[in-house]
């Protein structure tokens, strides 16, 4: 038997629901007690849940959003990953914005289930009154919120990403040290792979050239946000899930997805979601200003063209050539 073969023997694979979608972790198995371990990964998602789920009217975030104006503790982590996602608003001057739950609900991506028609231009002006990052305020010495009234927070874009680092940090603590987590698609590694090279992982490709590209991915993680899986269609035209916050409308489909590398992978999922928003020529612009690793696909009539920062290519390996 290889080298590679006895490798491959030792690693173990866990797995499971979550978050409306599914999570499965591969890992180099130092002889843990696995059921015990697939408990711990689901706990802390479960929590995640619990704080961040719209879709739960129990968690902490639907009393969040229900509460009266006024000043809100939160958990630690949901704490955390509202901050994050408040900079990131902060940073892409609102293209990005984790306050725009009432848009959600309105074009039928939310709770409240589908609609088979775009809403009104009134309706949209009263959710985007509804909303905005500038509305809140964090007080960092308590966990303070402050619901201004009506504030619709929404954490979907970035929470799965937080949900792949818990299953890492689950993992590490257990003392795996190679290891593959993923989440809804979302990915983070670190260590080796069964083959003792770098994990290669692949990028969807939407219908729009080789079914998946490869990547290799070191120590670090890969999300990608596009708007062609979730979508509902109108009089011929199609009305995706990604809405831009400054406008309460669904993006534009020119810029179909963007996915971006990144040593955390609620990072990665939140940047891709902001750039996704800031759209074909400022998506590319900013993450070249801000050094990050980023690959934009990017739809021309039938063909589609495919760029990448230099960033992103350092990272992904030769695959990317």
């Amino acid at each position: 038997m290889s080298s590679t073969d006895a490798a491959s023997q030792a690693y173990a694979s866990l797995g499971g629901a979550s978050m409306g979608t599914t999570w499965s972790v591969k890992f180099l198995d130092p002889g843990l007690d696995r059921r015990r371990l697939q408990g711990r990964v689901q706990a802390a998602l479960d929590e995640i849940v619990a704080q961040m789920s719209t879709w739960d009217a129990d968690s902490a975030i639907s009393r969040l959003n229900r509460a009266e104006p006024g000043w809100y503790q939160v958990a630690p982590a949901f704490f955390g990953v509202l901050k994050q996602a408040l900079e990131l608003a902060a940073a892409t001057e609102g293209a990005y914005d984790p306050t725009v739950g009432a848009l959600v609900d309105l074009w039928g991506f939310g709770p409240p289930g589908p609609v088979d028609s775009p809403p009104s231009q009134a309706a949209i002006d009263a959710a985007l009154a509804r909303s905005g990052w500038q509305r809140t305020e964090l007080n960092a010495e308590y966990r303070g919120v402050w619901q201004p009234g009506g504030l619709q927070f929404d954490l979907s874009s970035i929470a799965k990403g937080h949900g792949v680092d818990e299953i890492a940090r689950v993992m590490a603590e257990a003392g795996v040290r190679h290891c593959l987590a993923e989440l809804g698609g979302e990915l983070k590694a670190f260590g080796l792979s069964p083959s003792g090279a770098p994990w290669e992982v692949e990028i969807e490709s939407p219908g729009l050239g080789p079914d998946r590209l490869p990547v290799r991915l070191g120590d670090a993680a890969i999300a990608t946000s596009g708007h062609y899986r979730r979508y509902f269609t109108h009089q011929s035209r199609r009305y995706a899930h990604t809405l831009d916050p400054r406008t309460g409308a669904p993006l534009s489909d020119d810029l179909v997805s963007v996915t971006v590398i990144h040593a955390q992978c609620m990072a990665a999922d939140g940047l891709a979601t902001a750039l996704l928003s800031l759209g074909p020529e400022a998506g590319p612009s900013y993450a070249r200003r801000q050094g990050l690793a980023a690959m934009f696909m990017t739809r021309h009539d039938a063909d589609f063209a495919v760029e990448w920062t230099d960033e992103f290519a350092d990272l992904a390996g030769a695959n990317t050539a």
